[in-house]
Order: structure tokens, then sequence, then C-alpha cells
């Protein structure tokens, strides 16, 4: 008898990184995985596009619901661009315009505007995206030829520095919020500039814990060996979130759906509390719960631990 894995065998859940190749899109990752681990459903956190490798984390079975936390947490990207092209696509990708006499740019120039891209910063993401714009997704608009009036937005951009430049060509670390196109930043840096620029290719080197480094080789076609090897715990969703230690007759509780009354003295004392993670004696996640200061308890409203039989 075989001693691999079946999928009679597994309850699978939890978080698996992959190191997403170039040229297939993220649903395409999905569908390779979830041939392998039928009946448990699979959904990505965090769109790549085809132009783009590196970290996509996959949610396995009931860690599907997880996928809002996953998407809540830093990014880190590095992108390449081209100063003096643009692109209706805002990358190598799209339909490629030269600007004509393109000065030469140094790299104190492109610094200088670094601060005006860090912080909160209103952002209009490309024409090509998949911004809903009138009920439709802007890119299915852009594709029949139709104008696309995308509205800017508020991105979060934590750090920005350059890595590289050798003119026409440079290299950013980004690290920042959900929501954020990389490939609008080294728009906007080419349209300050005054030459355009295009992005030619974008690395995401991690989102939170989830490292480029630790992430599963798509070199090879998965595996159901590999996936279970790979596979991260729940609780790995949510180091972001507040953490509540529960005892033995909590965690009963919690898995019954059951509110825990009182003032719980491990959470910090904050009215800004919304969200809490609560966590089993043995570490795992057990539920995802509403704090409710004034009430003075926590309601589940995913709840992770098993029923007691």
């Amino acid at each position: 008898m075989s001693g691999s894995p079946s999928k009679a065998d597994l309850q699978l859940s939890g978080l698996l990184s992959v190191n997403k190749p170039q040229d297939i899109t993220s649903r395409q990752v999905v569908n390779q995985f979830q041939k392998l681990v039928r009946p448990a459903r699979v959904g990505h956190a965090g769109t790549l596009d085809p132009l783009a490798t590196g970290v996509l984390v996959l949610c396995v079975g009931p860690s599907t619901r997880l996928i809002r936390f996953v998407q809540d947490q830093p990014k880190e990207y590095i992108g390449e661009f081209v100063l003096g092209k643009r692109s209706d696509t805002d990358d190598i990708t799209g339909e490629v315009v030269e600007t004509p006499d393109c000065p030469v740019i140094e790299w104190e120039q492109l610094e200088r505007l670094l601060p005006t891209y860090r912080g909160s910063i209103e952002q209009t993401p490309p024409k090509f995206s998949a911004v809903h714009v009138n009920g439709r997704r802007a890119y299915d608009l852009a594709r029949q030829g139709k104008t696309v009036e995308i509205e800017p937005r508020t991105v979060e951009v934590y750090e920005l520095e350059i890595v590289k430049f050798e003119f026409p060509r440079f290299q950013l670390r980004i690290v920042c919020g959900s929501g954020t196109y990389i490939r609008s930043i080294g728009r906007d840096l080419g349209e300050d500039l005054g030459v355009g620029a295009t992005m030619t290719s974008l690395v995401r080197s991690r989102i939170g814990e989830f490292k480029l480094e630790s992430a599963l080789s798509l070199e090879e076609p998965p595996t159901l060996e590999a996936i279970t090897a790979h596979l991260q715990p729940p609780i790995k969703a949510v180091p972001h979130l507040p953490h509540y230690r529960c005892d033995a007759r909590e965690l009963r509780a919690i898995s019954l759906g059951q509110k825990l009354t009182g003032p719980p003295e491990r959470l910090p004392e904050t009215d800004e509390i919304t969200e809490v993670a609560i966590v089993s004696p043995a570490g795992e996640l057990a539920a995802i719960a509403e704090w409710d200061r004034p009430h003075q308890c926590l309601s589940p409203r995913q709840v992770y631990a098993q029923r007691p039989n």
C-alpha cells in the first residue's frame, strides 16, 4: 500500500504560497490545484496579471473564507520600467508608442519624485484593469474600443525606492496595500518626468509573511504530495488581527457558535477593534469574531474549530 496521501484521507484546509510563472493567469493556477484537491475548493488572494510572476497565495478548503484577510496584508513588488514609452495597458503587453526625442533622465530626477508617491495617494487604475465601471470590467470596455473613465481612488504605499537605474530603464521596490496598481505608479512617474514610462516586468516578492523564497515552484506540475507538504495553517492568514487566546471551555463555546462574554483582559483596550482572531490552546485558528466593546463580548462570525462529539 502506498504511503502517499489520498483525497479521501485528507481534509484539506490552509494556505498555499506558489510562485506564479509568467504568461498564465491567476485563474489558470487555481484550476491546476483545484483538479488535485476536489471536492475541496480553491481560491486565490490577489490577482497577478499574466505578465507578472511571484507570490500567489491560494486558500484551500474552508480557508477560502480567509481570502480577504490575506488580501489586506502588505504586498512587496519589484517592478521594472522603461522611460520614453507609453502603452495603452501601462505595460509592455499593450500598444506601445515611443516618445520622440526623449531626453535623458537622471537618477536624481526620478528620486525627487518618489516622496509624492509614498503614503496615502490618489491613483487612477489602468483602463485595462479589473476595476468596475458602470457594472462592467474596465478591460472589457477598453477591448471594445470604448472610452473608459475611471475615478481615482486612495491607495497606500508604505515603501518606495529605486533599486536600479540605467537610463532608460529603472527598477522599483514597492511595499503597498491592497488595490495598488504598480504599473500606474510607473506610468505616473513617467508623466511627471514628461517622457512617459511603461512597465516591462513585475515580481511580487511577498504578501504578508508569505515570501517568494519559500513559495512552491510550478516548474513541474503540482502534486497532492507537494500541496500537503507546503500547506500552511489558516492562522497564517490573520497575523495582522488582534489575537485572543481562548481556554478549553471557551473553545467549546466557540465551536458551538456561542459568544464569549465578559471583559476579555487579553485583548488590547481600544475602541477600534472590530475583528479578532480567536486562537485555540493549541495555537490554531478557532474563529474570526467580532468584538462588541459596549457589550463586552466576542461574537463568532467564521468558526473553524470542530464541534465536540
